[in-house]
């Protein structure tokens, strides 16, 4: 599937045989518990129709008058055993159903996380996390609802037709055609209504996964909600998304209804027929008592299994989309796909060159152009310039989060294109304005810059990252568990955290977006020593919006508008007195004009 593809529309299903099949295959390793319960099926199908044929010989035997009484109390212990083991079976092939369900379901879901795990960051652009989570969690929850319950229902109802139909026909025809003609017509007008419901369902799931998705941006964003007082708003623009599933919902479900109070119309008339064409049929000797109250509760298990089809109708339609959803993800390929039989990068010494290097996000809107610089290892790279200038582009295809247009970006001479994007990767530490920490421990943090780290290398990182004194403080200390992200922890500190992350990583190049910026003066000099620390020997980027921040830079790239319009050290830039020069005056005066007014 390319980037473009999408889920199926709000006007249409997706194909139900290919989707199905292809989640069979999940199934396909729990075949002899399916045949299993295909068989238990069989047999409490045969069951039911031998349920109707007991209760048509008890009739006979009652209406045969007085007579022993052995033959009877033998149909009725006939029943009874049919009973119980209708129930036993059911019972199996309930858990049955049900365990493999959620084996299938456990697959399911790793393979669709690991999968998204290897797409590139284009997709992520393109998606909202709660639409994510709702392919992750809300459709996987659909399927796994109809397998545990809704296909064993489903399966039951379709073996009891068969079977059911078979015993008829070796009955009575004539009872069995007069039943098949009231049967199609519930058949043609419940499917007339799937041609409303089924669409209705398809867009229920689609809104369903806009209203999460906007749900996960509200809540994470809660503070700023807060902030700007736009409780009210967040919650109106919920409410209308709620709203516009509601009626999708209602209209969805509707349709269900109605199927079930037309199939309850059609029994009544299929018992009805039988009744006068059966009733006239035995009191002209045509047909025995017996055989017309065996087709009674044929009709009632014929119909009531249609019916069963028709109701879970709903659920299978949602089971479905909800597996075209989840395989619409699993179908997107990585835009930023590693060459066939691609090495992996070799350690490298920090040598980057750019050259004549051109980018665009969409195709046509380039947002890099003619970018050339060459870094030599070790070197300390400045990158300024205006909001929206090209500054992280630049660290996202130097990472090979994205591809460029033309051009070439090499480290120790080797094109990234021609590497594991993995193993270039490793090679490079970030430490970004917000720092991200997971809810986990401290140390686990720590360890996740580099698989097999030491305890003692991660002590010895947060040390030098300044960040070990704090850590100490903390309720249990390194075991302690970051709450939601770090909240429990200042902002300084989680970025002392990641900074202590990065040196346990041990780069040889390292990317910094203006790690400082949110912390006070005290705290930026602590972590500031981190920094020192962890560029020392190592080829650095710094993103700088404050340019004090770049004034040590062996070199500084002054970007605009995608082209880097200028380049020197700090005290050739301000010599000069051109867009670095401007730039750097401004903030000075800004910070100038503060100061005076306090």
């Amino acid at each position: 599937m390319t980037a473009d593809t999408v889920s199926p529309g709000a006007d249409q299903l997706p194909p139900m045989i290919p989707t199905v099949r292809r989640f069979f295959r999940y199934m396909a390793p729990h075949r002899f518990r399916l045949a299993l319960v295909i068989v238990f099926m069989a047999v409490s199908a045969l069951l039911t129709a031998a349920f109707s044929l007991l209760m048509g010989e008890a009739t006979t035997l009652i209406s045969s008058g007085p007579g022993p009484l052995a033959p009877l109390e033998e149909v009725i212990a006939a029943l009874t055993a049919a009973a119980l083991v209708t129930w036993l079976v059911g019972v199996v092939s309930q858990k049955f159903l049900s365990d493999i369900a959620q084996d299938a379901l456990y697959s399911l879901r790793c393979d669709l996380v690991s999968h998204i795990q290897t797409l590139s960051l284009n997709f992520f652009d393109r998606r909202p996390i709660g639409e994510l989570m709702s392919r992750v969690t809300n459709d996987t929850q659909v399927i796994e609802q109809y397998i545990s319950i809704g296909a064993l229902q489903t399966g039951q109802a379709i073996m009891t037709i068969v079977i059911i139909s078979i015993v008829m026909l070796w009955v009575n025809v004539e009872f069995t055609v007069l039943a098949y003609i009231v049967v199609l017509g519930l058949v043609w007008v419940s499917w007339l209504l799937t041609k409303t419901s089924g669409p209705a369902f398809a867009l229920l799931q689609e809104k369903t996964g806009d209203l999460n998705g906007f749900a996960e941006e509200w809540l994470s964003g809660e503070k700023t909600v807060i902030a700007s007082r736009q409780q009210g708003e967040a919650a109106e623009r919920f409410s209308a998304f709620s709203t516009r599933v509601a009626a999708i919902g209602e209209k969805a479900q509707f349709s269900a209804l109605i199927s079930q109070q037309i199939s309850s119309i059609f029994t009544t008339v299929l018992i009805v027929a039988l009744l006068v064409v059966g009733g006239l049929l035995v009191m002209n000797g045509m047909a025995a008592i017996g055989t017309l109250i065996a087709f009674i509760g044929f009709s009632f298990s014929l119909l009531n299994s249609f019916t069963t089809i028709f109701s879970v109708y709903a659920q299978i339609l949602n089971a479905i989309v909800g597996m075209s959803r989840v395989f619409a993800v699993m179908d997107e390929t990585p835009v930023v796909a590693d060459l066939p039989e691609a090495p992996a990068m070799a350690s490298v010494t920090g040598d980057v060159e750019f050259d004549h290097v051109d980018f665009s996000y969409i195709k046509g809107r380039r947002v890099l152009s003619d970018n050339t610089f060459h870094a030599a290892p070790g070197q300390i790279f400045g990158l300024c310039g205006p909001t929206g200038a090209g500054k992280s582009t630049i660290i996202n295809i130097l990472t090979r989060y994205y591809d460029i247009e033309s051009g070439g970006i090499r480290v120790d001479g080797t094109d990234i294109r021609s590497v594991q994007q993995d193993t270039l990767r490793v090679q490079i530490a970030q430490v970004l304005q917000e720092p991200f920490l997971f809810s986990d421990t401290i140390m686990a943090n720590l360890k996740y810059a580099r698989e097999g780290a030491t305890n003692e290398e991660c002590i010895r990182a947060a040390k030098q990252a300044n960040a070990h004194e704090f850590i100490l403080r903390q309720p249990k200390g390194y075991d302690t568990v970051l709450v939601d992200g770090g909240t429990n922890l200042s902002q300084g500190q989680r970025q002392m955290l990641t900074i202590a992350r990065a040196i346990v990583a041990d780069p040889r190049m390292l990317i910094l977006d203006e790690a400082t910026s949110n912390v006070d003066t005290r705290t930026e000099k602590l972590i500031q020593e981190g920094l020192l620390t962890l560029q020392k020997d190592k080829t650095s980027f710094i993103i700088a919006h404050r340019l004090s921040t770049i004034r040590h830079a062996d070199q500084i790239l002054v970007i605009d508008k995608g082209r880097i319009v200028e380049r020197g050290t700090h005290a050739e830039l301000m010599e000069k007195k051109g867009f670095y020069y401007d730039l750097y005056m401004s903030q000075f005066r800004g910070r100038l004009a503060g100061i005076v007014k306090e």
